[in-house]
């Protein structure tokens, strides 16, 4: 039987499509990433990657292969808000847990805070990361704020054997955010080197805090951009990676590892670390292309050619699937998946996805569907702060000829054509909800879609 690939997942938050320099931005960003550029060469560089607009909905597609409308997950739960996965989804850590992988997770999980909807409570061996998200950090900052009123967001460690348990001696505060990554490291390097002594498979889910809000820069990287703490963090993002690959060729082990290094989301929207999308306009908390594209870059050498580019639709969820695929592990059979296998497009053997179309939720709101180049917005909203304009008609966009989404409508063609192609997508939807209901946000743990509950 063949090797098994390992898997490292390098998840980055809140990554816009112009920041790195191999998608234009680099250098123009006052950072040179040379480490993450010289990757990009070395496999496939996609340019079309859908995620959600927010941190929790995507998160939870890349680990259940669902849309998050799905699994009660289209929405960040904000802090002391309970919310999550439930016990009944099933996440690709256990279904590689049963083809023999190790797995860690490492940093943001961010779709449950509970016990029972922690990470080594759905197929991680061990985590360690803090409770819901970064910007806790700054409530001791705040001068309202009062801890023993308010409540405290501690880092959090666990295994599957023990359980997670908060750390109280590790407070989540502005220096723990500049600091995390080195334990996170220091963690990672470990849990490979140990699964590589031991020749097992693993999983390393390894998400990184930035480019998410607050811009705070180890000691080592101020100064050494020439775009303040917001370039002095990239910097550190191209070098942390870079110390992973490093690590991967130290052990012997890089041939046999799948890289895949992408966003959660668009840019960062606060003046405070204010990211860019590049060619597209928008940011995260948007519907709009720079909230929902974000660069993905994938290295499997032998199997993955190296200096491929695709605009080719790839969505979060589909990768969830053809990791599963690599792997040689097959999806749930039990319910319903949105992602399709990708392995053959990824692996260059089909020069085209296995996807034409995917929908674009804000919150629980169906804000756009994307159809090939076309996108049918429904509902507009270009940036995290600006109002959510529900449309008269549905806006007609090519994205290729109009990336940053200005016109209403193209006077040339009036493409009411393409409408037929996202009814169609919206009635297929609908229909899946009537064999599967949606989990509602907020939902018990032990909750069961009715129509799985005798199966």
């Amino acid at each position: 039987m063949a090797k098994k690939p390992n898997i490292l997942f390098f998840h980055v938050d809140n990554l816009g499509m112009g920041e790195l320099g191999c998608y234009g931005g680099g250098k123009l960003r006052g950072a040179d990433t040379r480490r993450i550029d010289a990757f990009c060469k070395e496999g496939m560089k996609l340019t079309h990657y859908v995620v959600e607009p927010q941190c929790t909905p995507t998160r939870s597609a890349l680990m259940t292969g669902r849309y998050p409308i799905r699994s009660g997950n289209h929405t960040i739960a904000l802090g002391g808000n309970g919310g999550g996965i439930v016990s009944w989804e099933v996440t690709i850590a256990e279904i590689l847990e049963k083809a023999g992988y190790k797995s860690s997770c490492l940093g943001k999980w961010h779709i449950g805070a509970e016990d029972g909807r922690f990470p080594t409570d759905h197929g991680f061996d061990e985590w360690y990361g803090p409770l819901r998200t970064y910007d806790e950090c700054m409530w001791l900052e705040d001068p309202h704020y009062v801890p023993e009123r308010d409540g405290f967001s501690h880092m959090h460690a666990g295994t599957k054997e023990a359980g997670t348990k908060p750390l109280l001696d590790e407070q989540l505060t502005m220096e723990t955010k500049k600091t995390c990554d080195l334990e996170y490291q220091k963690r990672g390097l470990d849990f490979m080197r140990r699964c590589a002594a031991k020749d097992e498979p693993f999983f390393l889910y390894f998400n990184h805090s930035l480019m998410h809000f607050p811009m705070s820069p180890r000691d080592e990287f101020v100064g050494k951009s020439t775009n303040g703490d917001w370039g002095d963090c990239l910097l550190m993002l191209d070098h942390d990676f870079g110390v992973l690959l490093d690590e991967l060729d130290r052990l012997g082990i890089a041939d046999d590892t799948i890289v895949i290094l992408c966003g959660d989301n668009g840019a960062e929207d606060h003046l405070a670390g204010r990211g860019t999308g590049g060619f597209f306009d928008g940011s995260y908390f948007s519907s709009a292309e720079g909230g929902i594209r974000t660069p993905l870059l994938a290295r499997w050498p032998g199997h993955i050619p190296a200096g491929g580019e695709s605009n080719e639709m790839v969505h979060v969820t589909d990768m969830f699937t053809t990791l599963l695929s690599f792997a040689g592990c097959e999806k749930p059979a039990d319910r319903l998946i949105d992602g399709v296998d990708q392995s053959a497009f990824f692996l260059g053997s089909q020069p085209t996805s296995n996807r034409e179309a995917c929908m674009v939720w804000l919150k629980d709101e169906l804000h756009a569907v994307k159809w090939k180049d076309f996108k049918i917005n429904f509902k507009r909203q270009q940036h995290f702060h600006d109002p959510e304009l529900p449309l008269g008609f549905a806006r007609i966009t090519h994205l290729q000829e109009d990336p940053k989404e200005r016109e209403a409508v193209n006077q040339r063609y009036v493409r009411w054509w393409v409408m037929q192609h996202a009814h169609r997508i919206v009635r297929d939807f609908e229909d899946s909800v009537k064999r599967e209901e949606l989990i509602p946000p907020g939902s018990p743990l032990d909750f069961v879609p009715k129509q799985r509950q005798a199966a």
